[in-house]
């Protein structure tokens, strides 16, 4: 059975931000990210555990062609992907997990 997924609002915020950086310089490359992002989520959805435990509880996963990773809690008893973050490889570790 898929899990369903929620953005927390601080992780929404920097999906939204990844989103316009792309497309002040290219509506493809925005248009491939926003895809590759999805089908992750789909992929993460779909089989929860199959991604690194990193700290804690929380799990992550790296797209393919950007970038970033997928920071991610998955609550067993609600079916629930919660995203903690959309990270940029380039910004400083130490605050991944930070919320």
């Amino acid at each position: 059975m898929s899990y369903r997924h929620i953005y927390e609002p601080s992780a929404l915020i920097e999906y939204k931000k990844a989103i316009s950086w792309f497309q002040e310089r290219n509506e493809t490359a925005a248009d491939n990210f926003v895809k590759e992002v999805k089908e992750k989520i789909i992929m993460i959805c779909d089989d929860p555990f199959r991604y690194r435990n990193t700290y804690k509880k929380l799990r992550e996963t790296s797209l393919k062609k950007y970038p970033y990773s997928i920071v991610y809690f998955a609550d067993e008893e609600k079916q629930l992907i919660i995203i903690f973050s959309v990270y940029h490889h380039k910004r400083n570790p130490r605050r991944k997990y930070k919320r």
